[in-house]
Order: C-alpha cells, then structure tokens, then sequence
C-alpha cells in the first residue's frame, strides 16, 4: 500500500495541493491501481507480439507520387493568374525574414 509521504511526494509534482481528506482518498486509489498491475503481470505473455494499439491497422494512404498536368491546362491556370515571376504563381509575402 502507498503510504502518505508517497502521496505528498506525488502531489508535490504534480504541484498539487491537497487536504487531508485527499490524501487519504489517493493514497487508497493509488493502491488499488497497483495492485491491479500485480493481477496484470500474472497473464501469460510467451509469444505474444508487443503491439502499440489493440487494433491492428496500416497505411491505407496513397503513394505521394506527382503526376503532371496537361500544359494546357496549366497555361491556361497561369494566364488567369493576377501576377507571375519567372513562370511562378508571384503572392504576397506572408513571412518576413529579418
């Protein structure tokens, strides 16, 4: 069982402040929550996978491949452009560099 000065100790880092009615409440929950790691370490765990998640799950993303765009298309995106530098989309800055 988790004594008092454990819950203080605990408290203090978490920069709590608690009345003596908490710690006594802590002290008792935290106890149990331990004890239930002693009931887990019990389970048999041979040849069982180390997992991240309960559900096993995968990339279903798309490969980020480029595909390019008919240049009519894109020559007709750039001529509907308000302002162009060396074949580029020109906008205004919106970081500024000191």
């Amino acid at each position: 069982m988790i004594d008092r000065t454990q819950v203080l100790h605990i408290a203090k880092l978490a920069r709590l402040q608690l009345q003596e009615e908490e710690v006594r409440l802590y002290q008792r929950d935290l106890s149990q929550i331990l004890d239930y790691f002693d009931i887990l370490k019990e389970v048999h765990t041979d040849g069982v996978e180390p997992m991240t998640h309960s559900v096993r799950h995968e990339n279903i993303a798309r490969k980020d491949i480029p595909k390019r765009e008919d240049p009519d298309v894109i020559s007709r995106m750039m001529q509907l452009t308000p302002a162009l530098k060396d074949g580029f989309l020109k906008v205004k800055a919106i970081l500024s560099l000191k």
